[in-house]
């Protein structure tokens, strides 16, 4: 039994993302949907192999609710897979290519996942982990050629069903039942899944497509990992408008360019980190780019200089965009428009409401530091079996973001760093945003990142950890030193300073500062 497309029952109220889907489908069957590498589908071929793979997840015990670990590079297979689940309303967890077994089994024990769906390629790192152990339902391999024993070839799932095969019929899950799990980044301590319904999923992608004024002629570009929940968003939402989706099976500033220049892409949403690397490309191909109707910067902040470099490259809409996970697009700055507030993250986005709470728990007046709380409709829906963790995570239906920023008397916030970030020396509160803005592309310095440093007598002090670029010369420290005591207060003075090539980043771009504070904690670094 395959599962039609607009099958009788099945409402918005069940599967908003899947009517959405089918609706587009409907409208535009013969259309390009998805492109990934080179590899085309058209509208109909999608709804085809994800009616037969819903039934064929279906007939393997797989129903409303079943957790399923995803651990899938970018390609067609994750994105079929996430319109099937929402078909079925299963709870998709997805992971990072990149993981160890110890970290899926933390992960997948973390959200209940009893089935997982996993690339070939990972089986001989994986297939004898604990990560696997604790899988008692469904295993499947997609991406290989003949499946190991005990697992099931995810390209057999897309097969027709036999006409005499018995097939459950699936069921599905409410609008409002949690629909992925994205777990929180960071190396230490439990991870936090974040509970995601269909429901919000399509509200944030609506939000998208309002703020950006996206429409079935766009062709959009997602070159980010498809676990995140950004490039989730960012790959559904021309599907649910009947646009056409471009997949980057990986991200290089050459494969971006010419993903853009091929299929005359018209918007997309990039990290910061990919953005910086861009830069000379979008210079030199600035011709064959002409397409681009619209670019946002995500994830972490972009420093000025880069942002400028970024508008006299680009001749299309730029913006810059401040958000969780938890609370999707909370800020955006439109740059070309804003740009008398360059150093801001721009203004709340319809319906999102900010506010900065002080040191004692008091709203902060315009200008004042304190930490980024917003109240939005596109809020998740709580972290899965943490109640505590949600609890402590909200204040009177804000979302505490533990960002530190303020707020200008225009309505701008002013994104300042993480509130762990924070340095505390001497009982003032240091910025590390402050020291950054003031290093970063001056004197030999590539990037900067500040991070708090042990101290005996003052609990804890300044080290800049200075990045010059891959085979360059080491920054002259004293003129660093001196550049600092001419603009920087006392307190806000770099005592040690560590040397690097570059800096590192997890998957979405943002600098690892706990890997540094972990290798530098303890040192001593160079003083000028």
């Amino acid at each position: 039994m395959s599962i039609p497309v607009g099958e009788e029952g099945l409402t918005p109220s069940h599967s908003p993302i899947y009517a959405l889907f089918a609706l587009a489908a409907a409208r535009y069957p013969d259309k390009t949907a998805l492109i990934v590498g080179t590899r085309r589908l058209t509208y109909r071929e999608i709804a085809t192999r994800v009616n037969h793979l819903a039934a064929g997840l279906a007939a393997q015990g797989l129903d409303a609710g079943s957790h399923l670990g995803v651990v899938l590079p970018n390609g067609i297979e994750f994105v079929l897979l996430m319109l099937a689940a929402a078909r079925l309303g299963l709870v998709l967890v997805p992971q990072p290519m990149g993981s160890t077994g110890e970290a899926l089994a933390k992960a997948f024990q973390a959200t209940d996942v009893r089935h997982v769906a996993l690339w070939h390629g990972l089986l001989p790192r994986l297939v004898d982990s604990t990560a696997l152990a604790s899988i008692a339902g469904t295993r499947i391999c997609a991406g290989g050629g003949a499946s190991p024993a005990g697992w099931i070839a995810f390209e057999s799932l897309l097969l027709p069903p036999q006409p005499l095969q018995t097939q459950r019929e699936p069921s599905v899950a409410a609008a409002s039942h949690p629909y992925l799990m994205v777990l929180t980044s960071g190396s230490t301590g439990s991870p936090k899944p974040i509970l995601l319904s269909q429901e919000t999923k399509v509200a944030r992608a609506r939000a998208a497509i309002d703020l950006y004024g996206l429409h079935a002629g766009d062709c959009i570009l997602t070159a980010t990992p498809l676990y995140h929940s950004l490039a989730q968003r960012l790959v559904l939402i021309p599907l649910l408008i009947g646009a056409t989706s471009v997949v980057l099976e990986h991200f290089s500033p050459t494969a971006w360019c010419a993903a853009i220049a091929e299929y005359r892409c018209s918007f997309s949403i990039a990290v910061s980190s990919q953005l910086k690397q861009l830069l000379p490309d979008l210079h030199a191909n600035r011709q064959t780019l002409t397409s681009l109707r619209c670019l946002v910067s995500s994830s972490a902040l972009l420093d000025t200089p880069t942002k400028s470099s970024l508008l006299e490259a680009l001749s299309c809409e730029f913006h810059e965009c401040y958000g969780a996970s938890e609370i999707a697009t909370a800020t955006n700055l439109h740059a070309q428009m804003d740009s008398t507030k360059f150093g801001s993250v721009g203004k709340p986005v319809p319906g999102a409401d900010l506010l900065i709470l002080d040191e004692q728990g008091r709203t902060a007046s315009a200008g004042n530091p304190g930490e980024i709380l917003c109240r939005t409709p596109l809020a998740f829906s709580g972290y899965y079996a943490q109640p505590e963790k949600t609890q402590a995570a909200h204040l009177n239906g804000y979302f505490r973001t533990g960002d530190i920023g303020k707020i200008d008397a225009e309505g701008y916030l002013y994104y300042l760093g993480r509130l762990k970030d924070l340095v505390i020396t001497g009982g003032i509160n240091i910025y590390p945003k402050d020291i950054e803005d003031l290093l970063t592309g001056r004197l030999g310095i590539e990037e900067c990142t500040v991070i708090a440093v042990p101290d005996s007598r003052l609990g804890e002090v300044v080290g800049a950890v200075l990045a010059t670029g891959v085979g360059r010369q080491a920054p002259d420290l004293r003129a660093v030193q001196r550049l600092c005591a001419k603009c920087l207060n006392d307190a806000q003075q770099p005592r040690h300073y560590f040397i690097v090539d570059q800096l590192p980043r997890n998957a979405m771009g943002k600098v690892d500062k706990p890997a540094l504070r972990r290798r530098f904690a303890t040192s001593e670094g160079s003083a000028a």
